[in-house]
């Protein structure tokens, strides 16, 4: 396949003092709550969890803005929301292959894969990653190119229709075969190409009812795994109703007769 490059993010300098790894790691320790770590440990994170929910780690992120530096130790440092806060302030335009291999190598929960698969579609290197990763045995590396690709095929100008379609057959040939996470991160994709455009929705669509059923170990947890079939033809309806309300003429309202000066 050729190699179409992402365009890269431009790099954002911190306003504020930087602050250290060790400072990153006492605020997010102090922001920790017994209730999420609960939460999370049910989906599926270890133990270095401090139990910070997505609003505190956002506040963070507004406050260091792009600090790449710091980003890499907290990667290092292997804290699930460490890990989180870095791929909010990692600089994409500064992300080669190999450091985007070496943290998919160390990738341990689909939290992270999630976070990390956003971040990294905005690299130059997204395509080539992708592409590997989709291919690997490993769950948690498999589950990322997999999201990976779901991000990019809602990218304009990265993947082509014609680029597209092959893993929808690949999709449908392997995805009951392949490990737990990398079910769900293959549906999620399967979804992705379908809710694109018209086209890729009949052969989606197509292929999700051949594929049947996908059955995902959600753990000790309510969540589901999406009926590919039924979300995309939801949004598909959801999309033309938006668009037939934007094309509809807008109806003037009726001016009111000036009063005159005895108010008849």
């Amino acid at each position: 396949m050729p190699t179409t490059r992402t365009k890269s993010t431009k790099s954002t300098k911190s306003t504020t003092s930087p602050m250290t790894v060790d400072e990153v790691q006492r605020e997010l320790e102090g922001m920790g709550k017994e209730q999420y770590r609960k939460i999370f440990r049910r989906h599926g994170a270890g133990e270095k969890l401090y139990g910070v929910n997505f609003a505190d780690i956002g506040k963070l992120t507004k406050r260091i803005k792009r600090d790449h530096g710091l980003a890499e130790q907290l990667w290092a440092s292997g804290w699930q929301e460490a890990r989180i806060l870095a791929t909010t302030i990692a600089d994409p335009a500064r992300m080669t292959a190999r450091t985007l291999d070496a943290w998919a190598a160390t990738l341990t929960n689909y939290g992270e894969v999630g976070a990390f698969a956003s971040f990294a579609a905005g690299t130059e290197a997204a395509r080539d990653r992708m592409e590997a990763w989709t291919a690997s045995d490993d769950e948690w590396v498999g589950s990322a190119g997999w999201m990976l690709l779901a991000h990019l095929a809602a990218r304009e100008g990265v993947l082509s229709d014609a680029e597209l379609a092959p893993y929808l057959a690949t999709i449908e040939r392997d995805i009951h075969g392949r490990k737990n996470r990398v079910r769900q991160a293959m549906n999620s994709a399967l979804i992705a190409i379908g809710v694109r455009n018209p086209q890729l929705e009949a052969k989606a669509l197509a292929a999700a009812k051949r594929i049947g059923t996908v059955e995902v170990d959600h753990g000790e947890t309510e969540c589901k795994t999406p009926d590919a079939s039924e979300y995309i033809k939801k949004t598909a309806a959801y999309r033309r109703e938006r668009a037939a309300a934007k094309s509809a003429p807008k109806v003037p309202k009726a001016s009111k007769a000036p009063k005159t000066k005895s108010g008849r």
